[in-house]
């Protein structure tokens, strides 16, 4: 998309920081391998760079949730291993084959299109088997599972590389989700004893997301799938806690930062009330400053009447007004220095101030998986503290 690329308004993507956070977890997780989730466009960082960076960091491979992200990162010329969390659509088995992608099934059927794909091009593919322990979203149930697994091994066409869950509150501090958790990890347990008592060993078992990956060493297996945790965050509460809890701990580094400059400033008196709605009188005469960054660009709305502020100068300074569209308007109070082309931070650091995805997270009463993926498509991600396509390699750990 070319709008927005003329606007000085950007995303900062620092791939050093996404090595520097894989290298972190990947201690934390040995002897575990690490595979980097990398769907929704890497969190919206940007999949093929977070990728590329991910695997020139030790991951053992990338994972996605549609057959077209993993297409997307092989045209790339990423050759790592990639897996597709979810099911595969209709039609979906002949182009993940094609692409070199390890599909994760949960039914009959979908073994069935496999060996239908697999066949066509004359392969023998590598396939992940689903478990749901709990979670109920996607995955074969108890009842289904082995029967899954059967199949996939009465094939030829394929190969039975792994089977996983996914955990539903890893990240719960409440003895109810603890309690959960180990119910599924039991599940999960009690499936591999029974597929291990028919001699079906699985290369690959996993079932950690970043928190399971923290907080639930025995959730660690064979492979862990680290998606928040890789862009430098953590889920608040319990699983910061536990990370934190060594003094030797190494703390991540947050990946994304949002910037813009200043594009116009004004000086208004006391009483004026900027932007749409008119909603709040300026307290004081003051100078007030654009920023071309809007709503349609990922900053809600809702930010104004939570008290959102940006940083300019190593300041943080409230808005002035309701946020449209396109701008902004901040609030920089009287005898203000600020001017056209400043600086302005809208989530990261300036100076000694610091805006965070978690506090955008708690001004919208909302998680910062969603923050972070919902920065828009016309904000230009600019990569800092990386080296391009031509350096990007693959780091196998296994054949996952």
């Amino acid at each position: 998309m070319a709008e927005g690329r003329t606007r000085p308004a950007w995303a900062e993507v620092d791939v050093s920081a996404i090595r520097h956070n894989i290298g972190v977890l990947r201690r934390l997780v040995e002897p575990a391998a690490l595979c980097a989730v990398v769907k929704a466009d890497a969190y919206g960082h940007g999949a093929t760079a977070v990728g590329a960076a991910a695997i020139e960091g030790g991951a053992a491979g990338l994972a996605v949730a549609l057959v077209d992200e993993g297409v997307e990162l092989r045209e790339s010329k990423i050759t790592a291993p990639i897996l597709v969390l979810s099911d595969l659509p209709p039609g979906g088995a002949a182009k993940a084959v094609a692409g070199g992608l390890t599909p994760t099934l949960s039914s009959v059927e979908g073994v069935e299109e496999m060996v239908t794909a697999a066949r066509a091009l004359g392969t023998s593919h590598s396939v992940h088997v689903k478990l749901d322990t709990g979670m109920h979203r996607m995955g074969a149930d108890p009842q289904q599972f082995f029967d899954v697994v059967a199949a996939v091994m009465s094939a030829r066409e394929l190969r039975l590389e792994g089977v996983w869950t996914h955990l539903a509150v890893a990240d719960g501090g409440t003895d109810e989700d603890r309690a959960f958790t180990d119910l599924q990890l039991d599940r999960f347990d009690d499936a591999l004893a029974r597929l291990a008592s028919a001699d079906v060993l699985p290369p690959v078992r996993h079932a950690a997301n970043t928190a399971g990956a923290v907080a639930w060493p025995r959730s660690r297996y064979d492979l862990v799938r680290c998606g928040l945790g890789i862009y430098g965050e953590l889920p608040l509460g319990a699983v910061s806690s536990i990370f934190g809890a060594d003094p030797g701990t190494v703390p991540l580094r947050p990946a994304l930062s949002i910037k813009a400059q200043v594009v116009s400033t004004r000086t208004l008196d006391a009483g004026e009330r900027p932007s749409y709605g008119r909603l709040r009188p300026l307290a004081e005469r003051s100078l007030v400053a654009t920023v071309p960054l809007g709503y349609a660009d990922g900053l809600p709305r809702a930010m104004f009447g939570s008290g959102y502020e940006v940083l300019i100068g190593g300041r943080r300074r409230p808005l002035a007004g309701m946020v449209t569209m396109d701008q902004i308007i901040v609030d920089c109070g009287p005898d203000s220095t600020v001017s056209v082309g400043d600086e302005v931070v809208l989530l990261g650091s300036q100076g000694d101030e610091a805006i965070t995805a978690d506090e955008w997270a708690d001004r919208l009463g909302t998680i910062s998986w969603e923050v972070l993926c919902g920065i828009g498509p016309r904000v230009p991600r600019r990569l800092v503290g990386g080296s391009g396509p031509a350096k990007w390699k693959s780091a196998r750990v296994g054949s996952v």
